[in-house]
């Protein structure tokens, strides 16, 4: 099975299982996650996120509104404009 198909088949409760694996670090059988898992899990994790969740519910999401709905600081993956001036 690919990668993309492991996604694509992932239900909810798995990736809610795999989330609770990161958060503690072991199992639901009580082993510990070896380094190498903790990885893949992130990365099925953060790869179903996006697939599969709506922005403001994905892992690391950061909420920039104000309590009165108004957008504050800016966003750091947000292309920045460059603007050239002639000098001369």
């Amino acid at each position: 099975m690919k990668y993309e198909e492991l996604i694509n088949s992932m239900t909810p409760e798995v990736h809610v299982s795999l989330k609770r694996a990161i958060e503690l670090g072991k199992w639901p059988t009580g082993q510990k996650l070896t380094v190498e898992q903790r990885d893949i899990c992130m990365r099925a994790v953060i790869a179903y996120d996006q697939q599969c969740l709506p922005e403001d519910q994905r892992t690391g999401f950061i909420d920039r509104t104000k309590s009165d709905g108004v957008r504050h600081g800016s966003d750091p993956l947000e292309p920045a404009v460059l603007k050239i001036l002639n000098t001369h």
